[in-house]
């Protein structure tokens, strides 16, 4: 525990065989749960998990039961009935799984055996879901592949239990070594990736946002919907708008970057760059309805929203422009000026809504 706060790690784990005892062996004492998802591997990381049952590493857990969903109906509480209800069944929403454990309760190391490989966003959504059942207090993050330093946990872990804060990450790349030790490709694809989860999520001061090493609040986890979580790598870019949705807090903290350390990289930054930079697309477009159309109306709404009409009518102005150009034609000048005339337009409004966008957001980031 830190603080009087339960701590758990969930640890998302395929074909780590040789990487994952020395994750459960480097944790740090105060972490109550190591919540180990297994998503169907093919090797013996399973089987290694276990064999740490009958060792001290799986001892000293204090007893945690899982949360009743029962609650006594009244007159003014038919809201808290209904949620109880879907919390009830939300397991069903999730991929199906095996807990390992006999006495979860009292075992401090969790084995949840996926019954198909789902990808690393649904392994830490299922680890989730059992943190939230259990109502512990801080849950973190953590690789199976020993990419992240235990010695940083209770840094990261630290404003959460501490100062009420919902949502925090690590951040290799404010780290003084970052541009000597992550790989340059890496480098590049991270960097990319930041600059769109900015737009999209609404977080404008994040950076570094593919790692992995976090840690929420419970009632952050309560705040959103687990099993909506995005199945694959793009999984920290989706929890970023999701969190931004539900107005939770958010801080980074520095932390090294950690590699060739036996690891086996199983993302192909090429591929996974274009798949994410989709995802961001339609995760912008989700946010700004929910949020500032449904859930509480706001000028950027209609900013963003005029500024991507005017682009679209100017699309036929700027193939004109451009063929003329091309083909040393005379551009007519109420063509010209019509398409000088929408790219200002659009291109003000955009500015306009990004900067309401960043006052509106500036509360969140801690």
């Amino acid at each position: 525990m830190l603080n009087d706060k339960t701590i758990a790690v969930v640890i998302p784990a395929f074909n780590e065989a040789a990487q994952i005892g020395a994750v459960i062996e480097t944790m740090p004492a105060f972490v109550d749960r190591i919540v180990i998802v297994n998503d169907a591997s093919t090797d013996r990381t399973a089987e290694i998990v276990m064999e740490y049952w009958g060792n001290g590493h799986n001892k000293g857990a204090g007893t945690i039961e899982r949360c009743s969903f029962e609650i006594e109906k009244t007159r003014f509480n038919h809201a808290d009935v209904v949620l109880r209800e879907l919390l009830s069944k939300e397991i069903d929403l999730f991929p199906p799984s095996v807990v390992g454990n006999k006495n979860p309760d009292t075992e401090r190391i969790i084995l949840i055996n996926h019954c198909g490989n789902h990808g690393v966003g649904a392994a830490i959504a299922r680890g989730y879901k059992w943190c939230k059942d259990h109502s512990i207090d801080c849950t973190a993050v953590m690789a199976g592949d020993g990419q992240m330093d235990p010695d940083e946990l209770e840094g990261i872990c630290q404003p959460v239990v501490c100062d009420g804060l919902d949502y925090v990450k690590g951040n290799r790349l404010i780290h003084r070594s970052a541009w000597l030790v992550v790989p340059k490709i890496r480098y590049f694809g991270n960097s990319i990736l930041s600059i769109l989860t900015k737009i999209a999520s609404g977080y404008w001061h994040v950076s570094d946002t593919q790692t992995g090493y976090t840690a929420i609040s419970l009632a952050a986890l309560n705040a959103i919907r687990l099993h909506h979580i995005y199945r694959s790598y793009g999984m920290p870019n989706d929890m970023l708008v999701k969190l931004n949705i539900a107005m939770c807090t958010l801080k980074e903290v520095p932390i090294k970057p950690v590699y060739n350390v036996g690891e086996a990289t199983k993302m192909k930054v090429l591929r996974v760059i274009p798949r994410i930079s989709w995802l961001l697309t339609k995760l912008f477009f989700k946010r700004l309805w929910v949020k500032y159309l449904f859930r509480d109306f706001h000028p950027l709404f209609l900013l963003y929203n005029f500024a991507f009409l005017l682009t679209l009518c100017n699309i036929p102005y700027a193939y004109r422009v451009a063929y003329c150009m091309f083909s040393h034609e005379h551009v007519a000048i109420t063509t010209f000026l019509s398409f000088l005339f929408l790219f200002i337009s659009s291109f003000q409004a955009l500015l306009f809504a990004m900067w309401m966008d960043m006052q509106d957001n500036e509360r969140l980031y801690k």
